[in-house]
C-alpha cells in the first residue's frame, strides 16, 4: 500500500464519520480526482481482499466501517444494537422526503392528508432525516432532507440512486399536490381552474392565506399565525 492510501486509511479510520473527498484531497495535496482514485483503489482493495472492513461513498463523502458479512459474528461479543421499526405511515412519509427533498412540514402532510409531525419526529430522531434550513416562502418554514444514516441503511451512495418512480404514478403525486395546495404544481405554475365553482376559489384563497401565516378568526377577521 503507498503512502497516499495510507493517510486515507488513518484518516477514515480515525474520524469514523463521512469525509468528504475535497477534505481528503486537501489532507493528501492531491486534486479531487486522484484523491478520489485513491480511495477507490483502497475500497477495492478491502473488499477483494475479504476484510472485515469496506469504504463506502456517501454522496461526496467516504467513510470506513464494517462490512455487513461479520455483523452476526460481532454481536455475539459487542452490544446489540437498538433496532428501531419503520412503520407503514413512518415509510410513506420518509419516501415523500425521499423523493421530493428539500421539502417542508405542509408540503408533506399536503402529499399524505394528515399530520405528519410525529412521523417525521421519530425520523430525525432515527437518524434518517434532518432538518435542511429554511424555504423561502412566508414564514420561512424549516425544510427536511434524508442524510448519510438513511444512505448507509437503504445501500445507496446519494439520493440520485434511488428508484425511479413512472410518469403515471409522478402525475398522479403531481395533481393530489395541486388539489392540496391551491392549484398549483410543483414547479410553482398555476393550473387550470374552473373559475365558475365558487368551491375552487374559495379553496384557493383559503391555502394562499394558509401559506401566508393567516387563519380565519371566529369573528371572520383575520389574524396571524407564528410558524
Amino acid at each position: 500500500m503507498n503512502n497516499k492510501k495510507s493517510i486515507i486509511e488513518g484518516l477514515l479510520f480515525a474520524m469514523g464519520a463521512p469525509v468528504e473527498i475535497s477534505d481528503i484531497a486537501a489532507v493528501l495535496e492531491e486534486p479531487v480526482e486522484i484523491a478520489e482514485s485513491y480511495v477507490r483503489e483502497l475500497a477495492d482493495e478491502y473488499e477483494l481482499g475479504l476484510r472485515g472492513i469496506r469504504i463506502i461513498k456517501l454522496e461526496n463523502a467516504y467513510q470506513m466501517c464494517t462490512d455487513k458479512s461479520v455483523y452476526e459474528s460481532l454481536i455475539k461479543y459487542v452490544t446489540v444494537p437498538k433496532r428501531y421499526e419503520l412503520t407503514d405511515i413512518m415509510l410513506e412519509t420518509l419516501a415523500i422526503i425521499a423523493f421530493k427533498q428539500p421539502v417542508t412540514r405542509v408540503e408533506i402532510e399536503n402529499i399524505r392528508g394528515v399530520s405528519s409531525d410525529h412521523a417525521i419526529n421519530r425520523l430525525i430522531e432515527y437518524g434518517l432525516v434532518e432538518e435542511a434550513g429554511r424555504k423561502r416562502a412566508p414564514g420561512r418554514p424549516h425544510t427536511f432532507r434524508t442524510t448519510d444514516e438513511f444512505l448507509r441503511r437503504f445501500g445507496l451512495e446519494s439520493a440520485d440512486d434511488l428508484p425511479s418512480v413512472d410518469s403515471e404514478t409522478m402525475e398522479y403525486i403531481r395533481q393530489a399536490v395541486a388539489r392540496e395546495t391551491g392549484y398549483y404544481d410543483e414547479e410553482g405554475m398555476q393550473l387550470e381552474l374552473d373559475l365558475e365553482d365558487p368551491t375552487k376559489e374559495e379553496i384557493r384563497k383559503e391555502s394562499d392565506e394558509e401559506a401566508a401565516g393567516i387563519a380565519p378568526a371566529s369573528d371572520g377577521e383575520s389574524i396571524n399565525i407564528e410558524i
